[in-house]
């Protein structure tokens, strides 16, 4: 594996799904963590590192990265959330859209 495969996801050091599978399929993951509410990036990226059991760990910019191209296809769609404010200040959340619904049951 060579060094561009360290960096999107970091293994955890157990037995575990090659970085490339992973890489091919991050937009589902992240459409799939989408898929029963919207959350903002932090929320993704500790949910697959959650059902990984630490395995993975997504790095932000792969994420964003991941959503922006999403966001452009139509399948999310960003917001500020303006009633709730954390100590780091307005965060954007992101929501499938119907098209974002389909491909994610279509790819499960």
């Amino acid at each position: 594996m060579d060094d561009k495969n360290t960096e999107e996801f970091e293994s955890g050091g157990k037995s575990s799904i090659s970085a490339d599978l992973i890489r091919g399929h991050i937009n589902t993951i992240i459409l799939r963590s989408l898929y029963d509410r919207d959350k903002y990036g932090y929320e993704i990226i500790n949910e697959i590192n959650e059902k990984s059991h630490g395995q993975y760990t997504l790095k932000q910019p792969t994420l964003y990265s991941a959503l922006k191209r999403l966001e452009t296809q139509g399948y999310i769609q960003a917001y500020w959330k303006t009633d709730e404010v954390s100590a780091g200040g307005r965060r954007k959340y992101f929501r499938l859209t119907d098209s974002g619904r389909e491909i994610t049951e279509q790819n499960q």
